[in-house]
C-alpha cells in the first residue's frame, strides 16, 4: 500500500474529434475539431483535490491549486491508495488513416451506408460517423510516464418503418480502435440494408404473450446483460456505497458453473487501452470463474479497501477517474447453436438490446430486446417484436443451462457519473432455463 498523504497525477490530453450526421440524407452535422486540456488530481491529509486546466505545459500551479484544495477539505484520515502495477506507452497502429480521406470523402462514405437501409417501406434513416485522435500522457509523483496514442473510429445507422400508425425501427453501430479498416470488419452497406429490412419486417411480426420461459439470449443480448447486471455489480465504489447485490459475496457461488465473465481492457475491443487513468497495467480480471464470484473491478483506491488489483478507473476526456468496465464477457462454452436450439425444444430467441434498466443493490434488471422468435420444436419460427426481458440477477444467472462456443463482441459507450467512455461487451449464445419475457410497451 502506498500511504499516498502527498501524492498527485497528471493526464494531458491533446487530439481532434470529428462527427457527420445524416438524417434523411441530409448533412444535419458535420464537424472536425482539435481539443486538448491537463487533468490534476492530488492527494493531502486524506481528501482528494482535482483541477482541470486549458493549459498543457507548465502543471505546477495547477499542482498546488489541487493540493490547496485537498487540504482545505481536511478528512484528518489516511486515505490509502492499493500499488499500481506500472503501465506501459503504446501507440495503436492505424492500417488505414482516416486522415488520407477528405471530409467531403466521409461525408460520401455514410451517405453510401444510409442509403444502403432505404429498402421499400422504410420511411426514414439515420447514419452517424465519428472519428477521434487522442494522445494521452500521464505523469504521476510516484515517476510512472506513460503515453498511449490511439485512433478510435465508429458509425451507426439506424432505420424507421411505419405503417397504419405502426413504427418499427432497428439500428447497428460498430466502433473500435484503429483506423479505416473498422469498415472492412464487416460490409456496413450490408449491415445497413439489414438494419432496414429488420425494421420493416417487425411492423409484420406478433407481440409475445407474456410468462415465465425457456430463453436463449443472442450474443448481443446476453453481453448487454453480462455489462448491466453483472459487471456494474462488481465495480469498486457501488460495492463500498452498498449498491450492490454482490457486496459480501467473493467467493461464493453466484451463478451456474457454466458461467465464467471476466473483464479486459487489453483486449483490442472498442474498451482497448494500455492503461488506465491512474497509470496501472491494462490485464484480464476473472470476475466470475465456472459460477464462482472471483473478483471486484477497481481503482487503487477502491482496491486499497477491498483488496484486489487496480486496473479499471477511467475518465471522459478531463473529468476524474471512477471505477468503469472496459471489455467485458461471458466466456465460450462448449455448445453449438443448433443444439441449444434443440435442448430449447420450445420457447423464445431473443435478439438485441434496445436497453433497459438494471438496479445493482436490488439485484433486478428489464431489457428490452430488438426482437425475438418464437421457438417451436428446434426450429425458429414466427418473429416477434416489442420484447422484454426481466428477472433476478443472481436467479438468471443460477439458470444458466447451456453457453454456447460463439463469442461475439458488441461496441458501446457506457454512462456513469455524468461520463461516457468506450466499452464492448460480450457473450456467446446462453440458453437461459426460465425467464420472464413480455411485452416492451
Amino acid at each position: 500500500m502506498a500511504m499516498a498523504s502527498e501524492f498527485y497525477d497528471i493526464r494531458v490530453l491533446q487530439g481532434s474529434r470529428t462527427r457527420i450526421v445524416l438524417d434523411n440524407g441530409k448533412l444535419e452535422e458535420i464537424a472536425e475539431a482539435p481539443f486538448e486540456g491537463a487533468a490534476v488530481r492530488a492527494l493531502s491529509h486524506g481528501a482528494w483535490g482535482f483541477v482541470t486546466s486549458d493549459n498543457v505545459d507548465d502543471l505546477g500551479e495547477e499542482i498546488d491549486l489541487a493540493r490547496r484544495i485537498a487540504r482545505k477539505i481536511d478528512r484528518q484520515e489516511d486515505l490509502e491508495l492499493a500499488r499500481a502495477p506500472p503501465g506501459k506507452s503504446q501507440v495503436v497502429a492505424v492500417k488505414k488513416d482516416p486522415k488520407n480521406l477528405s471530409l467531403d470523402e466521409k461525408v460520401a462514405l455514410l451517405r453510401e451506408i444510409e442509403n444502403a437501409a432505404k429498402v421499400k417501406g422504410v420511411s426514414s434513416t439515420q447514419a452517424v460517423y465519428s472519428e477521434m485522435n487522442m494522445l494521452l500522457h500521464y505523469k504521476s509523483s510516484e515517476g510512472l510516464d506513460l503515453e498511449s496514442r490511439m485512433t478510435r473510429m465508429g458509425f451507426f445507422i439506424s432505420a424507421v418503418a411505419h405503417r397504419n400508425g405502426v413504427y418499427q425501427t432497428d439500428g447497428e453501430g460498430r466502433s473500435g480502435v484503429g483506423g479505416l479498416e473498422i469498415f472492412e470488419r464487416q460490409d456496413p452497406i450490408a449491415l445497413a440494408r439489414e438494419v432496414g429490412e429488420t425494421a420493416v419486417a417487425l411492423l409484420d411480426a406478433g407481440a409475445p404473450k407474456g410468462g415465465s420461459y425457456p430463453v436463449i439470449l443472442d450474443q448481443e443480448l446476453a453481453g448487454v446483460f453480462v455489462h448491466e447486471a453483472v459487471g456494474h455489480a462488481t465495480e469498486g465504489d457501488i460495492i463500498l456505497e452498498g449498491d450492490s447485490c454482490l457486496e459480501g459475496k467473493l467467493g461464493q457461488k453466484i451463478g451456474s458453473e457454466l458461467v465464467t465473465v471476466k473483464d479486459d481492457p487489453s483486449l483490442m475491443q472498442n474498451g482497448y487501452y494500455p492503461f488506465d487513468d491512474e497509470g496501472c497495467l491494462a490485464q484480464e480480471t476473472v470476475l466470475v470463474e465456472n459460477g464462482t464470484l472471483k473478483s471486484f473491478l477497481n481503482s487503487r483506491e477502491t482496491a486499497a479497501r477491498l483488496g484486489g488489483v487496480p486496473r479499471n478507473a477511467r475518465a471522459e476526456g478531463t473529468d476524474r477517474p471512477v471505477v468503469r468496465m472496459s471489455n467485458t464477457y461471458i466466456a465460450n462454452g462448449d455448445w453449438k447453436l443448433e443444439e441449444i436450439l434443440e435442448e430449447l425444444g420450445n420457447g423464445v430467441y431473443l435478439a438485441g438490446s434496445r436497453g433497459g434498466q438494471v438496479s445493482t443493490g436490488e439485484g433486478v434488471f428489464q431489457f428490452n430486446a430488438k426482437r425475438g422468435y418464437l421457438v417451436e420444436n428446434g426450429e425458429r419460427t414466427k418473429l416477434l417484436r416489442d420484447v422484454s426481458l426481466s428477472g433476478k440477477i443472481l436467479e438468471t444467472l443460477m439458470h444458466v443451462k447451456a453457453v454456447a462456443n460463439d463469442l461475439k463482441f458488441n461496441s458501446g459507450r457506457c454512462g456513469k457519473a455524468g461520463q461516457l467512455v468506450p466499452v464492448s461487451d460480450g457473450s456467446p449464445h446462453l440458453l437461459v432455463e426460465h425467464a420472464t419475457v413480455g411485452g416492451a410497451g
